[in-house]
């Protein structure tokens, strides 16, 4: 049996006629950049994540970098995670701040809130915390610490989006940045990304940031930069966003059944707050053999995923900060023992089976 990581051609094969259509009707209306087409998925994107105001763009990591610049933030220190997409920390260098990195909760991977007050110094200008696989980071201390010390928190919800937080939907705060990458929960046909806020001020600006500066064409109020969401992309994004929460609930059951199948297995399986609710945008488990169980699974025809395997303070484009092993040592650990297993709304539930069926014989294999 081969079991792929991410299978979009079955969602694709599932909804073929509304995607066909969708683009279609685009084409026939010779409507490629921007107009209603984007303005309805900005609504109703914005009206998911219970927030006033959606502005699409052509990436995560500009809808990173964006709000950065929304909230005037282009020098002191941003906290962020370690152990997430090097874009995170990418973004704050661009803008001309100093990423500065705590290390993770160890059961959770997120940012280890225990640990991020003492990070915070006269010089934090915002925190970015990453809702990592789909769960939330522990957001209630996140603002705390904010409010207390008068600096922005900018919700990094590339990995969650319909992800809940004490019953609320990500972000919970005034801002969040999404990405619509094709293996997201909510992915596009190329690159994608948006922003959400509350606050029309960084909502109007941000608008001006990508569309070079300018309200009306051929008039600049600002240097920008050209990065608008395609009206094809967003006409899929549309038709796809009907669709985000039986999906999300798809990937609740999928987990819930590799939890139920791995009790018992030498692996360490994710561990979910009682306070959240994981849209699972990865399942990852945790075992000391992580690289020969990767081979083995893929001699099996089963596809998986190391993700992050070099934290970002140990990458090279950071060599300047100074950081080395051991800084971090928990986001360090969990880079050598990661796996991230097949993981889509459409997996089957013996296909899953098949992975937990692998994992048991590489275990036996392995005593």
């Amino acid at each position: 049996m081969n079991v792929q990581f991410v299978d979009i051609k079955r969602q694709i094969a599932e909804h073929r006629e509304e995607f066909v259509n969708a683009v279609l009707n685009t084409i026939s209306r010779a409507d490629f950049i921007g107009g209603k087409a984007i303005e309805d998925f900005e609504n109703e994107f914005a009206k998911f994540c219970n927030k006033k105001y959606c502005i699409a763009l052509n990436s995560g990591t500009d809808a990173l970098e964006f709000a950065l610049r929304a909230y005037n933030i282009n020098d002191g220190e941003v906290i962020t995670a370690p152990n997430s997409y090097f874009s995170s920390a990418m973004v704050i260098s661009k803008v001309g701040a100093k990423p500065v990195f705590v290390d993770v909760n160890e059961n959770t991977f997120n940012i280890d809130i225990k640990k991020l007050e003492t990070a915070i110094t006269k010089n934090t200008r915002a925190i970015i915390p990453v809702h990592l696989c789909g769960q939330p980071a522990d957001l209630d201390e996140v603002y705390r610490l904010a409010n207390k010390y008068n600096i922005k928190v900018i919700e990094d919800c590339c990995q969650a989006h319909g992800a809940e937080y004490n019953g609320k939907i990500v972000p919970i705060g005034e801002l969040g940045c999404f990405s619509f990458y094709p293996g997201k929960n909510l992915g596009c046909f190329g690159d994608g990304g948006a922003v959400v806020t509350d606050n029309k001020e960084v909502a109007d600006y941000i608008k001006l940031l990508r569309n070079d500066g300018s309200k009306q064409k051929y008039y600049h109020e600002i240097i920008g930069f050209k990065s608008r969401l395609d009206t094809i992309q967003a006409v899929i994004l549309k038709e796809k966003l009907k669709y985000l929460k039986s999906w999300n609930e798809l990937r609740r059951k999928h987990a819930g059944l590799y939890d139920k199948l791995l009790k018992n297995v030498d692996v360490i399986t994710p561990k979910t707050l009682d306070y959240v609710n994981s849209v699972y945008h990865l399942y990852m488990i945790r075992t000391k053999n992580r690289d020969n169980l990767q081979k083995f699974l893929s001699e099996k025809g089963i596809s998986t995923v190391i993700h992050y395997p070099i934290p970002i303070h140990l990458q090279k484009a950071y060599a300047s900060l100074g950081y080395k092993k051991g800084s971090f040592p928990i986001a360090e650990k969990l880079a050598s023992e990661i796996i991230s297993l097949p993981m889509f709304p459409e997996l089957k539930n013996e296909e899953i089976e098949y992975v937990v069926e692998s994992i048991k014989e590489f275990i036996k294999t392995q005593n």
